[in-house]
């Protein structure tokens, strides 16, 4: 009983302090596939940031079980203001599941002016289309 209890802490502190994290970092993504209504997960994802006339890569990762990358933003760089975008690896997905689909990966561009704020970008997504927004 004693090591259930303290596998269940474990766990309780580590989903704890990855939240904390997550919460700290100032960009999050989440995709939901609208054929299927569930959330895309394994899709590549990647930011950059407008650098002049050139895209510079900050980071990458891999959308979660729930579709979500909690944490895109690098750790421990503070958010500048400028222009931004997300790049989403689509194509990959569908080819997983062996689906046919127009886009291999959907770029969304958006700007960041207020650096205090948490910015989330969701992407709706289906085979031959798609719709994103600002959440919160």
């Amino acid at each position: 009983m004693k090591t259930i209890a303290r596998t269940f802490l474990a766990a309780t502190l580590m989903s704890a302090c990855l939240h904390a994290a997550a919460a700290d970092n100032p960009l999050s993504v989440h995709i939901l596939d609208l054929q299927s209504g569930q959330p895309a997960s394994r899709v590549a994802v990647t930011l950059e940031q407008r650098d002049g006339l050139e895209w510079r890569a900050l980071g990458s990762a891999v959308t979660d079980a729930q579709g979500r990358v909690r944490a895109l933003y690098p750790a421990g760089k503070p958010l500048t203001a400028g222009a931004y975008r997300i790049v989403f690896k689509t194509g990959e997905h569908y080819a997983r599941l062996r689906q046919p689909s127009f886009f291999d990966q959907i770029p969304v561009e958006f700007k960041v002016e207020n650096t205090a704020q948490h910015y989330h970008i969701p992407l709706l997504l289906s085979p031959y289309g798609y719709s994103t927004y600002r959440g919160n």
